[in-house]
Order: structure tokens, then sequence, then C-alpha cells
């Protein structure tokens, strides 16, 4: 089982605790698992034992490094019907806008690699905990896709122009970045995700959410870094003005020039730049609509969006191509259908954000 499902007695409560536990897979979330996380969640929605949930990652690298490329890859190329790949994605967006709202706290456990759809995941818990390797990041332009799974939502609520920068460049925030711009909530001192589940299990719980809101927040600062420079120095810091000044404008294809002739120094910011330099045109503009099309949206309506995106993602050559390029043949030149910003048709990118679904036909049967 892809993922481990367990009710732990605590001194008072339980604790609904799901373990993402397929490491050699980088915990990549599979349709199989994304099901069973959620069918999990609406039983213990209305359980009253269940007063916590915890998610987490088995292993030592990866609390998840998004979804499953290779189940992806081949809903894409095994048939003519995209319908195949599309439920996958519509399944994922069903979990986390679920987690976004359910009606019990949910505590994200974050090690390793958090990306793609994995960061999607822990943003869309309530309280988010990190140990101090973690790499937050949201990679989808370099196979061809959009940061998805809510992204529109949490990257538009990163300061100076950060969401931007973070879906046209991948760039891998570290665990002092992602506590710097609102991320993460709390670091942890260590790697030892099992000392958090034991404290966890000695409190008591009422089931009352704003009481156990409570006491979780009193156990978090008891649990936290107590010195935060102990943690990796961030790589952000030396670069957000400069993010935020080259991201200024209203100009896309201005913008990726600017950040493209930038010199500025460093393995980082030299890395971002190289992920700009292959990423798939296209996916730059729907990084730029997604944003600004977002910014007055209700959390329903931004996932709405983002699935309509994915149908038109999952129909088109550039998904299949880099998924190829990066992840199956690994030669690493995906043929991207525009070679360059400036060559993208308006039309195409306006195709990506139809149809707009109402109320009486919501494929995510939202509430």
């Amino acid at each position: 089982m892809s993922v481990e499902v367990e009710e732990l007695p605590c001194r008072e409560g339980h604790i609904g605790l799901l373990t993402l536990n397929n490491p050699a897979a980088l915990n990549a979330l599979s349709e199989e698992m994304i099901v069973t996380i959620r069918n999990s969640l609406e039983r213990w929605a209305v359980d009253d034992r269940i007063c916590i949930i915890l998610i987490q990652g088995a292993g030592t690298k990866s609390f998840c490094a998004g979804g499953d490329i290779r189940e992806l890859y081949n809903a894409l190329t095994g048939t003519a019907d995209p319908q195949g790949a599309f439920s996958v994605f519509r399944h994922e967006y069903e979990l986390d806008y679920t987690l976004h709202r359910f009606p019990k706290p949910v505590i994200a456990l974050g090690h390793g690699i958090i990306m793609g759809g994995g960061l999607g995941l822990f943003s869309a818990c309530r309280y988010r905990l990190l140990t101090p390797g973690a790499t937050l990041a949201m990679p989808e332009a370099s196979i061809g896709l959009f940061p998805d799974v809510g992204a529109s939502w949490f990257l538009n609520r990163l300061p100076g122009r950060l969401g931007l920068f973070m879906g046209l460049t991948g760039a891998r925030l570290n665990v002092t970045d992602a506590l710097r711009v609102g991320l993460a909530d709390a670091a942890l001192p260590s790697e030892d995700k099992q000392s958090v589940v034991t404290r966890l299990q000695n409190e008591r719980w009422s089931g009352h959410k704003a009481a156990d809101d409570n006491r979780l927040i009193q156990l978090l600062r008891q649990l936290e870094v107590s010195d935060y420079r102990t943690l990796p120095a961030s790589d952000l810091a030396l670069h957000e003005r400069n993010i935020a000044r080259l991201c200024a404008g209203t100009d896309l294809p201005e913008i990726v020039d600017q950040l493209l002739a930038a010199r500025l120094e460093g393995q980082w910011w030299q890395t971002c730049i190289q992920s700009l330099k292959g990423g798939c045109p296209v996916s730059a503009w729907l990084v730029w609509n997604q944003l600004r099309k977002a910014q007055q949206m209700p959390l329903k309506d931004v996932f709405r969006m983002e699935l309509a995106m994915v149908w038109e993602c999952v129909r088109r050559p550039d998904l299949t191509e880099g998924i190829r390029a990066r992840l199956i043949d690994r030669d690493q030149s995906p043929q991207w259908s525009f070679e360059r910003i400036e060559d993208v048709p308006e039309a195409v990118i306006e195709a990506h954000f139809l149809p707009v679904w109402n109320d009486y036909s919501d494929p995510m049967q939202l509430e």
C-alpha cells in the first residue's frame, strides 16, 4: 500500500496519520494514493474520535516530489482520449481543495523534496512544519505544464512577485526561504519526525476545533527550533530585491529578457536562470496569466480555472514532450511547440482558460 493509514490513540482523542509510503519514487502521488487519502479524510471528517490529522512522507529523501509523472506519461501516450490523464488531476485537485477546507486541524510534516503536487498538498494544510533539510519548488514549466494544485492561490500570496519568479524558473527554496515568505509556519530542530508524532500522542485532544487549534499552537512553539540561525542560510535573501525589480512590469517578454540579461552571481541564481531558459514558452504565458486572473478569485474558482488549464495541457503536445525529454528519455532537449515566448499566439493561451464551469456543471463537484 503506497499510503499507510493509521489511527493513533492519544492521552485523549485520536490522530489520523497518513504516511505517503513510496520512498523509491520520492513519495510521488499516484491516482490510487490520492483517492486513498481523500477517502480517509472523508471518513475522519465525521468521526468524533479523530481530532487531529497528520500527513508525512516515508523515507529520508522526500515528503512528496509531486504527482506520479510516469503514470501521467503512460496515460498521455497510451490512448488518444485525454480523459485518463485528466482524471488524475481532477482527483488531486479535489483532494487539495478538501484539505484547504477540512473541518479539523491538519498538520503537514515536510522533509526533503517538496515539489509540485507535493507543495500543493503541503500548502493546503493548516499547520506546515519543515525539517532543516527541506527543499520547496514548483518546477512544472520545465515539463510543459504550469504551477497547479492551487498554486495560483498560494504563489499570489508571496511578496515581491516571487510567485511569478518561482513559476517561471522553478526556483528552489530552502527551509529558511520558506519561512521568510510564509510558505511554512515553523521549522523543527532535526529530521526526527517520530518525535513530533510522539508529542502529539502525549496530548489531550478534545475534538473541539478552537480548543485543539490553541493547544496545537502552544505545542508547535515548544517543538520548533529555538535558534533559527542554526538553519541553512537564505538564498532568497540575497536576491529578493533583484527579483522584485526584474519581475516588475506589465510585459512578460520584457520581464523574461530582464531576468536573462541580469548579471547576478551565485549558483542558486544561475540554476534558476538555466531553468528559465529551458522552460516551455507556453508554460511561461500560463504562469503569467494564471496569477493575474486569480488575484481576485475565491479558492473554488482558482481550482476550477486550473482544471480548465490542465484540460488543454493534456490535449496539447508540450506536456507529453516535456515529460519525455526530462524524465523518460532524459535527453533534456524538449522540442516545444513554440521556440520563443514571443512566438506563442494569444489564441493558444486563451484556450487554456476555457471552459468556465458553473455550479451546475462543476467537474470537481466542489462544495
